[in-house]
């Protein structure tokens, strides 16, 4: 696991800590880490440890993913507050370890509560805020381990996403450059 972690705080920075799996989840669900003082100025971000020991499976499909979930938003003032993220990757690495089954580009999460700025779905992309490399990584068993960006969005933005697909979403995002990472962003027009 070495190599996941050096891959992580690469870009992300060093971890400041890593949250236990909650009490009461099911078997093989992984750490949440926290990163900090990573190549993005003043963004903290949270990813999973150990999600790829779990093979998830997508559609149909018997091929199996090994992935680790990462969420990013700007630290607050004082570079302590983790804000809601952590939970949230919590909350998806479960139900991915749970039913065996891999998030992937393009797919929507729906959130039980909101979170700020009226997000209630994320969006699995790739990690595009970093550079290319940062999508995967192989690891000391020879696991290709893919990165999973949760971007928080709105209700509006799922809602494109179902309608007219992920790549029309992307377009979208590209065209209009909104500030992924801030929580509070406005939705895009759309």
């Amino acid at each position: 696991m070495a190599k996941l972690i050096d891959h992580l705080e690469g870009r992300l920075g060093r971890m400041g800590g890593a949250w236990p799996a909650r009490d009461g989840a099911h078997g093989g669900c992984p750490q949440v880490a926290w990163f900090q003082g990573g190549r993005l100025p003043r963004v903290q971000a949270f990813a999973t440890i150990g999600l790829f020991r779990t093979p998830l499976r997508a559609g149909t499909s018997e091929r199996h993913h090994h992935l680790e979930l990462l969420a990013c938003d700007y630290a607050g003032e004082d570079g302590r507050e983790a804000g809601p993220l952590p939970s949230v990757v919590e909350f998806v690495a479960e139900r991915m370890v749970q039913a065996e089954h891999a998030v992937l580009r393009g797919d929507v999460i729906p959130l039980p509560t909101p979170l700020p700025g009226g997000k209630t779905a994320l969006y699995a992309a790739l990690p595009v805020c970093f550079d290319d490399d940062f999508r995967s990584v192989t690891i000391e068993n020879g696991s290709d381990v893919a990165i999973v960006w949760l971007i928080p969005i709105t209700t509006a933005e799922a809602d494109f996403v179902h309608e007219k697909g992920w790549q029309a979403f992307e377009q979208e995002l590209v065209a209009q450059d909104p500030d992924l990472i801030d929580l509070d962003r406005a939705g895009i027009a759309l």
